[in-house]
């Protein structure tokens, strides 16, 4: 009777086990992102729809993301006073702060080593989208048939949101990801533990009850 409880006991710890370790698959491709009172927000239309005010600080990220709630923030914490402190104000025109974010090597495709982050004022029309002020201070751009935005300074070469398997992410280094994470023992570890402690457990009441 103990050995039948400790058994279906430890395959419903390895049922979970496997399934805290499972991982959706993601997409790699450049978030969008605002600034609002200090933080970044995942923009909720793309960068060619968005038309921001003089002031506006917007960012972008390039990172494998399963969707918007797990996606990546651009890094950083420069506000539109110091990455346009070099840009004057002109009559008739806007001033845009811009980060881009070229992510770590655990994001980047085919083993592409990405640029590093930086910083870029766009001084635009009025009526000029983000999507227009980023060309004016980040290209080459790229976009695909649906006018996904692609590639930022030529970056990445190819793909345009392409989808990478769990397994595929599995493979990347971790190092360099900056998600949070609680830094503590994994499921599995959790439930071999509790495994030895329960046969432990089941084998001294054995021992007690025979003698």
């Amino acid at each position: 009777m103990i050995r039948r409880a400790v058994l279906l006991l430890l395959a419903s710890l390895l049922l979970c086990a496997g399934a805290g370790q499972a991982q959706a698959a993601g997409y790699r491709y450049w978030s969008f992102w605002e600034r609002d009172a200090g933080r970044w927000v995942y923009a909720t239309q793309g960068p060619s729809l968005v038309r921001p005010s003089d002031g506006d600080v917007q960012g972008f990220r390039f990172a494998v993301s399963e969707d918007s709630a797990s996606a990546v923030r651009p890094r950083g914490t420069a506000d539109f006073a110091t990455i346009c402190a070099k840009t004057p104000a002109r009559d008739g025109r806007k001033r845009v702060a811009l980060v881009i974010d070229f992510g770590t090597p655990s994001d980047a495709p085919g083993g592409a080593s990405p640029p590093p982050a930086r910083t870029a004022c766009a001084r635009v029309s009025p009526d000029a989208t983000t999507a227009e002020a980023l060309a004016v201070v980040a290209k080459p751009l790229r976009y695909d048939t649906n006018a996904l935005l692609c590639a930022i300074s030529g970056y990445p070469e190819k793909g345009c949101g392409e989808q990478v398997s769990p397994k595929q992410r599995q493979q990347k280094p971790a190092a360099g990801r900056d998600s949070p994470s609680d830094g503590g023992p994994s499921l599995g570890l959790v439930a071999g533990v509790a495994l030895v402690v329960l046969l432990g457990g089941a084998a001294t009441w054995q021992v007690r009850r025979r003698g």
